[in-house]
């Protein structure tokens, strides 16, 4: 049989990846079905990234009307390589200076994490398939307020060619073996 070649790669690597963490704000969060495992999951996300080198991209909406970022998100991000974006429109990509800042990583891959899945994160995979780059969305790590919604948006977003996954399978996968110095502190995170 032929070897076929592409240009597609379906593995997610870490020089090529960076993450986006969306409006985990505190008058928003509280409102999302199972917030407090979300928040978890993404607390452990980020410390996974954080270990694995991955430049991670915190955005706010609207801060005056929703709210600080969760304390528990800014306490595990504190001296980190987050950047942080205040924003008005739904998608992340919306704003010159996030996308800017975004397109100046040069890395094609972004995971994502956080609320609302069906607004803010879906617009967000949209306009970054639309400029020709991965969405990784990070399915225990985003929530909305109904599971009908993330249902659907999680559906729209893989069928537009987004990847859908979870934190534990993204922080091995980005670390690829256990020799990887990450390694015991991903396998710390997941116990």
């Amino acid at each position: 049989m032929p070897t076929m070649i592409t240009d597609r790669t379906y593995r997610i690597a870490r020089e090529n990846t960076q993450a986006m963490i969306i409006d985990v704000q505190e008058r928003l969060t509280p409102h999302i079905l199972d917030h407090d495992k979300i928040t978890k999951k993404i607390v452990t996300l980020i410390k996974g990234l954080q270990a694995l080198d991955i430049p991670i991209m915190l955005n706010e909406q609207y801060k005056k009307g929703l709210g600080e970022t969760l304390p528990e998100i800014t306490e595990v991000l504190e001296g980190s390589n987050a950047k942080g974006f205040e924003k008005v429109t739904f998608s992340a990509c919306d704003t010159d200076d996030s996308w800017h800042h975004l397109a100046q990583q040069n890395r094609s891959i972004v995971i994502l994490c956080g609320v609302e899945t069906h607004v803010c994160v879906l617009q967000t995979a949209l306009d970054l398939l639309d400029n020709g780059m991965q969405p990784v969305i990070i399915g225990d790590a985003v929530g909305s307020r109904f599971p009908y919604d993330k249902k659907q948006a999680i559906r729209r977003i893989r069928r537009a060619g987004g990847v859908i996954t979870t934190v534990e399978t993204i922080l091995f996968e980005l670390c690829r073996s256990s020799k990887d110095p990450a390694f015991k502190t991903i396998s710390n995170l997941i116990k």
